[in-house]
């Protein structure tokens, strides 16, 4: 039997399973982040009613990879677009059987961090690219003769191929009630990237996560990978990074920009500590993509400019010709734990943390 007839027969029999009555009973799925900060699990829990807030979902237990017991402590609450209505999905936080967050989650940092810059109304987005593979893993229906690299934005079944995983992905998170603003095709064929923002404070984090969470059920539907790696196909030279869009309401406001320089100037100070925490690897996925080829920036010199890709951190044209506004941080790869990068940049930018060479001194004293 072919694939696509095989999906249309189970499809069928899941929609009779999904339009049978459940009474008041719904369905709460509890998204979590793995100890390898990349990857996400889940499962599902039955509740009575439908909760009216996340106040209403109890804690539940999980097991770590090395059998530890964990708390699942709900924290964000969105529409499931998956069994629909009344049914949930929601983040959790992760704390170990001490009950303090486990070591492999920074959300409560990251609140800690923003409850001390709230004044400033830090607004974050971020472009998240990713790549598409056939289960095999290789890149996804690659027929022989195929245009690799066909630059951002292009139409045509030749060159743009999963469309309608990007489009369904798109979709479910509007369902959900994501902040996702916008998706397209990247330079690569079956590279893709969705938008999230502007959210404030610690909202970006959350809806990241949870945007991943329904990319990768989408991925399920149409039996293909949403790859996060920064370079999935050797010798490709469009790497997937994790671009985040910066500002706080003095930038935002007019003549915002002498902020916003005043900001990367200090992103440029700390330019090694950044990129220790912008991949899962202390920068070692970093090291295989900021090689300054095609529109990636130098891993071992901070650069920036107005309306430049090729640059750790670009001042957008409309930024500057307006005066205000915001910057991106074009350093953080695919794979980086948002709460990770936020947590870098509020430091940096707007408490203080001292330079990378005077942290050195600091460390080996």
């Amino acid at each position: 039997m072919d694939t696509s007839k095989a999906r249309k027969i189970t499809m069928s029999v899941k929609n009779h399973y999904m339009s049978l009555p459940k009474g008041t009973y719904c369905q709460v799925t509890y998204v979590w982040i793995s100890e390898d900060k990349e990857s996400l699990r889940s499962k599902t829990k039955t509740l009575c009613k439908e909760p009216a807030g996340i106040k209403d979902i109890p804690e539940w237990f999980a097991v770590s990879t090395n059998i530890t017991e964990l708390t699942l402590v709900p924290v964000k609450m969105f529409r499931d677009p998956f069994s629909l209505d009344p049914n949930k999905l929601v983040l959790c936080e992760v704390l170990d059987y001490k009950q303090v967050p486990a070591e492999t989650t920074l959300r409560s940092k990251c609140v800690e961090v923003m409850e001390k810059v709230e004044k400033f109304e830090p607004w974050f987005g971020m472009e998240q690219e990713y790549f598409l593979l056939d289960l095999d893993r290789k890149p996804y229906d690659w027929p022989p003769g195929c245009r690799f690299y066909t630059g951002s934005c292009c139409v045509g079944s030749e060159i743009i191929h999963g469309r309608d995983v990007a489009t369904c992905h798109n979709l479910a998170c509007l369902y959900a009630g994501i902040k996702i603003c916008g998706y397209n095709p990247e330079a690569i064929t079956s590279q893709w990237e969705f938008q999230i923002g502007p959210c404030l404070g610690i909202e970006m984090g959350d809806h990241l996560w949870m945007a991943r969470y329904i990319l990768h059920r989408v991925c399920e539907e149409f039996k293909v990978i949403a790859t996060l790696d920064v370079q999935p196909v050797s010798g490709h030279l469009c790497p997937s990074g994790g671009h985040v869009n910066f500002s706080t309401k003095e930038m935002r406001s007019e003549g915002g920009l002498q902020y916003i320089e005043e900001a990367i100037k200090k992103l440029s100070r700390r330019h090694s500590h950044h990129l220790s925490v912008y991949d899962p690897h202390g920068g070692a996925d970093n090291i295989r993509r900021l090689n300054s080829q095609t529109i990636t920036s130098s891993f071992k010199e901070f650069s920036s400019a107005v309306a430049a890709r090729d640059v750790s951190v670009r001042i957008p044209g409309q930024v500057f010709r307006s005066g205000h506004g915001y910057f991106e941080d074009r350093r953080p790869a695919a794979n980086c734990d948002p709460y990770s990068v936020m947590i870098a940049m509020i430091e940096t930018c707007l408490l203080g943390a001292a330079d990378d060479d005077m942290e050195k001194n600091t460390n080996e004293s």
